[in-house]
């Protein structure tokens, strides 16, 4: 595999349930892959050093019909092509790979945020929600413990009315019987007032 910069850049790694962070076996492949591309850039870099080199040394004693068009170009990109290939090449591969880190870095660290954030908002929907329907079942049960009090506050009232006339009819059916046993039992029976 040819790994390039924004192969690194736009690697994904899947997320493992249960624990934070990545695979840890797909992130040390990947690194594997990393190290070896790296190691095949400086071994090239160095042939190219040798083989400038080569050519450098090679192209000083010219022939003089060539010397006119073609050496000198070569003469002149030779130093420019020579200085960064010197040490600084590894310090800017170092360098291009520490930065490129801290993106990857930043982005997993926004898009983690973004997540905690996306977390935070559902969660206080679904909180609000069971509220709201807490509250509606609050409504409702109080609206049906109402209508179950009026009843029963109605069937009360009917029993009061009903022992009030009861009472009432009683009150009057035993004051009837005392009469008619004062009638019966009047001044006809000479007995009776004496024994009283």
């Amino acid at each position: 595999m040819a790994l390039t910069p924004d192969d690194v850049v736009t690697k994904q790694f899947q997320h493992v349930r249960f624990k934070d962070g990545f695979d840890p076996d797909e992130v040390d492949d990947f690194l594997d892959e990393v190290v070896l591309e790296w190691r095949k850039a400086l071994d090239e870099n160095a042939d190219l050093k040798a083989k400038l080199a080569a050519y450098e040394s090679g192209e000083k004693a010219p022939a003089a019909d060539q010397a006119s068009a073609a050496p000198a170009p070569v003469a002149a990109a030779a130093p420019v092509a020579s200085a960064p290939v010197g040490g600084a090449a590894p310090a800017a591969a170092t360098a291009g790979i520490i930065e490129l880190a801290q993106r990857l870095h930043d982005e997993h660290v926004a898009e983690g945020k973004s997540q905690r954030d996306q977390l935070i908002a559902d969660a206080k929907s679904q909180a609000a929600k069971i509220l709201a329907d807490a509250e509606q079942k609050q409504r409702e049960e109080t609206a049906r413990l109402d209508r179950e009090r009026n009843v029963l506050e109605g069937k009360i009232t009917e029993l009061h009315d009903f022992e009030r006339s009861y009472r009432t009819q009683l009150r009057g059916y035993i004051e009837g019987q005392l009469r008619d046993l004062d009638e019966k039992g009047g001044p006809s029976d000479g007995t009776a007032p004496a024994a009283q």
